[in-house]
């Protein structure tokens, strides 16, 4: 079920970009790539999950066997005359491997929270870009409101213009009063204003635009049709309590937090490791004892050692007792986190449900507004070509008439934006589920298998066998953007 709908969205969105109405105008699909490839946000997301990733390693290495190896030359500057032996210099070498038998199941539960914290850093990256993709669907519709709000106030400036020439001239030959000629000029003034605010909040919505995508916009395409959206508001809260990225991250942490807590109690428990040490010593030919000379002795001496060290934990001063308390507390902490997180995908999942409801009936509501203002509008100039209407009456119409497609326009906006919201709410709004399969996508799970590979102490411990990630735009900065305009094709 869940399969059917990613597949029907990806072919919903990956149609956009070949529509043949779309020519040459920018499509969603195309800003979604672009932000994808090259967010800056996004890519620190995705370098905050590559650190989290070696917090495995880190907790592997506990249980690993470690080697270390010294290397001393030390020059006697000063002799003591009491010294049975003595030399002028001496070298010594020395190697220690050290292997851990048992640890109390620190490294065991320490490796298991950060395999846990790992899948809670996944979530977060897939949070991300939902959250990510959210905003560009946001920021491109705002865009089109502007683009399309600039337009109907552009044209009733334009209207209104017509309509205060016309009343002027009718003042003149005295066919109306000085009244409405005022308010024809009021009408006019107010109808400049919102111009300018609406050009003013173009330039707020195209700079928004820019800050995610990484470009200016050009020429926005309709967006496609959301598929796979919720037949109700219970369907939707079964799939988001299923796959909602927060809340899977919030259940990770909670699952990490418990082996935290086993980890910390593995501090009073004996730990047993098995080492060998070896060493090498030569006082290069300069060893005298009792004033024998030196050839007489042996001037090197090699040593070596195996054995089984165990440790018995007695008394730590109180240690073991407040990690153990300080691990639980988190633990308490992390299991309300998770609840507090599915409060919130809920309130949001139904708050984003509602939305979406109310402005798909208000766009039914602002068409038949639409239809109607525009019809009573034409009524109102004819009679008032008889004289059955003042010009007061026009001004308003004409009002009426812009205020319905402005409110019509805005409800689209708020449906197509709610109707995301409840698909990244229900965790069905990320690369794979929007289609943005045409190239290579980032696989997270792909530096974690390198880690686990890898058991060398140097950085570039991947060596080049390794799978390239797929390469992305390097996120730059938009200074170098122009400033955008509140102007649209047309003036």
């Amino acid at each position: 079920m869940r399969a059917a709908a990613r597949v029907s969205c990806r072919l919903a969105i990956l149609a956009l970009g070949a529509s043949p109405g779309a020519g040459h105008a920018e499509d969603l699909r195309a800003a979604l790539a672009a932000a994808y490839a090259a967010n800056p946000t996004l890519a620190a997301a995705r370098e905050t999950l590559r650190a989290t990733d070696e917090g495995v390693a880190i907790a592997r290495a506990d249980g690993l066997p470690s080697a270390s190896a010294s290397v001393s030359e030390t020059e006697n500057l000063v002799q003591s005359q009491l010294s049975l032996g003595d030399a002028p210099r001496a070298l010594a070498l020395a190697g220690t491997l050290s292997v851990p038998v048992y640890s109390g199941g620190a490294v065991r539960n320490g490796m298991k929270a950060a395999d846990r914290r790992v899948l809670a850093g996944r979530a977060d990256l897939a949070g991300s870009e939902s959250g990510l993709f959210a905003q560009v669907v946001a920021a491109y519709m705002d865009v089109r409101l502007g683009e399309e709000t600039l337009r109907l106030n552009r044209a009733e400036v334009e209207t209104l213009r017509q309509t205060q020439r016309a009343t002027a001239d009718r003042f003149h030959v005295g066919e109306v009063t000085k009244t409405d000629l005022a308010q024809a000029q009021a009408r006019l003034a107010l109808a400049e204003g919102s111009l300018r605010s609406a050009e003013a909040n173009l330039v707020q919505a195209r700079e928004t635009y820019g800050q995610l995508v990484g470009h200016a916009p050009a020429a926005l395409a309709d967006p496609p049709p959301l598929p796979g959206l919720p037949a109700s508001v219970e369907e939707a809260e079964a799939h988001a309590l299923a796959d909602n990225p927060d809340l899977a991250a919030a259940r990770e942490r909670s699952r990490a937090a418990a082996y935290d807590t086993r980890a910390a109690g593995a501090a009073r428990l004996p730990k047993v490791s098995l080492f060998a040490d070896a060493g090498y010593s030569d006082y290069l030919g300069g060893l005298k004892v009792l004033g024998y000379p030196s050839a007489a002795f042996p001037q090197s001496f090699t040593s070596a050692d195996v054995g089984v060290r165990a440790t018995i934990p007695l008394y730590q001063g109180g240690r073991p007792g407040a990690q153990i308390r300080q691990a639980e507390a988190r633990e308490g902490a992390a299991q309300d986190n998770e609840i507090a997180a599915e409060r919130q995908v809920i309130a949001q999942l139904r708050s984003a449900y509602a939305s979406w409801q109310a402005a798909r009936a208000i766009i039914a509501y602002n068409e038949t507004a639409v239809a109607a203002a525009r019809l009573g509008l034409q009524g109102v100039r004819a009679e008032n070509g008889v004289g059955n209407r003042t010009v007061l009456d026009i001004l308003n119409a004409e009002q009426e008439l812009v205020s319905a497609q402005v409110q019509l326009a805005t409800a689209r906006r708020n449906a197509y934006v709610a109707g995301f919201s409840v698909l990244a709410a229900m965790g069905r709004a990320g690369a794979r589920d929007l289609g943005l399969d045409g190239g290579a996508l980032y696989d997270p799970a792909l530096h974690y298998r390198q880690m686990r590979r890898s058991l060398g102490d140097a950085p570039g411990h991947q060596g080049a066998s390794a799978p390239p990630q797929p390469a992305s735009t390097p996120a730059r900065t938009t200074v170098d953007t122009p400033p955008q305009t509140g102007t649209i094709e047309g003036g």
